[in-house]
């Protein structure tokens, strides 16, 4: 039997908030005046009303329920939720500064109003999430499907919904047109099975047999969606970008090249660097002076590394090794034996302290805050030798001071320390966010605190 109530759950939940709205706004005036007897006497009442109306208003101009089967999840539910409920307040705070009457209402009856509608949403969307994750492992409220094509695409498919079964999706079967098997076959299938859905793999059928699928959709109201095969190049984070009515696959092979992301990261980077600076200016002025003190030669020390699309850019550090450290004929640390690191050097590297100065390569746009490390010229050829595809994407952004890769294998003097740490990076690329960014940070700092860098 098919699905005979498609959008319900939208519905739910909206009448639910509406509910939900209005019983706050009672039960917070119930709190705040001990009863109802001057309720329908007041300006009270006109607040409810205009109270009801912005909020309808504003979660049809937001879209707040406008969701799918797939795409309900409790964080995103409260994340439109939150965006829907502070433009609200926000409407109705500037109602009440602008009325007339504005200071008869009660402030503490306005902010226990939204506090007991925000927690009531929220538990009343806990509830709903947990009883169709249930209800559905359980074999109710599900919708039927079929796929046409049998190759390595359409097991994917059916493995997709077979581990995710709170999502309320039912397999019944693989159909491949041929001649013994075309479209008036499939539709006496989805006649007798009453699908729901009928997912096409376009790499196993043509144009005209899909073109004869969505007419057998029409006539069946079933519904039909169609399949591209985009394996072996959705792990560069694909998009769907609609010129007009045509669908665009843009592959991004630039990563944070996205208008949003770039000016997230760069703003980040800005702001977190002069903090840590100006807040910072104190060590800096200590590390300086111990240098100074306790080694002949500069304080700070450049060194060429690779940085975005290979190019080259000094960076900066406080210097952690004696002067003519070159000539001992060594490139990669040798850990706590090195000869050429002076003794403050060593506790500058364990503390991370010697990468300070980096943040001037923040500030100019040669490096991130979090981004994978800086290489020498002769790491990068290894690399590309080792792992060419692989490492030319972590060329594609800026390195950064700090990285997963350097959190959890620390400097690599090894070829095989360096492709650990590579993939780790690379993790790092698909997965990027600022909260990621300041979770890494507080990592990085914990590695400082215990002193367990390189």
């Amino acid at each position: 039997m098919k699905n005979h109530y498609p959008g319900l759950l939208p519905k739910v939940h909206l009448w639910v908030d509406i509910v939900l709205l209005n019983f706050s706004f009672f039960s917070a005036y119930l709190f705040r005046f001990d009863g109802f007897s001057e309720l329908f006497r007041n300006q009270y009442i006109n607040l409810l009303l205009f109270a009801n109306l912005v909020w309808v208003l504003t979660i049809h101009i937001l879209k707040t329920y406008q969701f799918s089967r797939l795409s309900y999840h409790f964080n995103t539910q409260l994340g439109k939720f939150f965006k829907a409920s502070i433009i609200h307040a926000a409407i109705i705070m500037a109602f009440l500064y602008l009325s007339k009457q504005g200071e008869e209402y009660s402030r503490y009856q306005f902010l226990m109003t939204y506090c007991l509608f925000i927690i009531m949403s929220i538990l009343s969307r806990a509830a709903a999430v947990l009883f169709l994750k249930l209800y559905r492992k359980a074999g109710y409220n599900y919708n039927r499907f079929a796929i046409v094509g049998k190759g390595a695409l359409a097991s994917l498919i059916r493995e997709f919904y077979g581990e995710r079964r709170e999502l309320g999706y039912r397999y019944y079967g693989m159909f491949e047109l041929s001649e013994q098997n075309p479209v008036l076959a499939l539709e006496m299938f989805v006649r007798e099975k009453q699908l729901d859905y009928v997912y096409c793999c376009l790499n196993e059928i043509t144009d005209d047999q899909v073109r004869e699928i969505i007419k057998m959709g029409e006539r069946q109201r079933t519904q039909i969606r169609l399949v591209p095969d985009f394996r072996g190049f959705m792990t560069n984070m694909a998009t769907i970008e609609y010129h007009d009515m045509y669908p665009i696959i843009q592959v991004n092979t630039k990563p944070f090249s996205n208008f949003n992301e770039q000016t997230a990261k760069r703003a980040f980077d800005l702001v977190f660097s002069i903090i840590v600076m100006v807040l910072g200016a104190p060590i800096f002025l200590m590390v300086f002076l111990a240098i100074k003190i306790t080694s002949p030669g500069p304080v700070f020390f450049k060194q060429k590394r690779s940085g975005r699309w290979g190019e080259m850019f000094y960076i900066y550090k406080f210097r952690s090794m004696y002067v003519d450290a070159d000539k001992m004929g060594l490139k990669h640390s040798q850990g706590d034996d090195d000869p050429r690191i002076t003794p403050i050097g060593r506790f500058l590297r364990k503390s991370r302290l010697d990468e300070l100065p980096q943040f001037i390569n923040v500030l100019k746009g040669e490096m991130s805050v979090v981004g994978p490390r800086p290489l020498f010229k002769y790491d990068v050829d290894m690399l590309m030798e080792a792992e060419p595809h692989e490492f030319q994407r972590l060329l594609t952004v800026k390195p950064g001071i700090t990285s997963i890769g350097q959190i959890n294998v620390g400097y690599a003097d090894t070829m095989a320390k360096n492709v650990e740490r590579l993939k780790y990076d690379l993790q790092y690329l698909k997965s990027y966010s600022v909260f990621n960014d300041v979770l890494l940070i507080f990592r990085t700092v914990q590695v400082m605190i215990l002193g367990r860098g390189q």
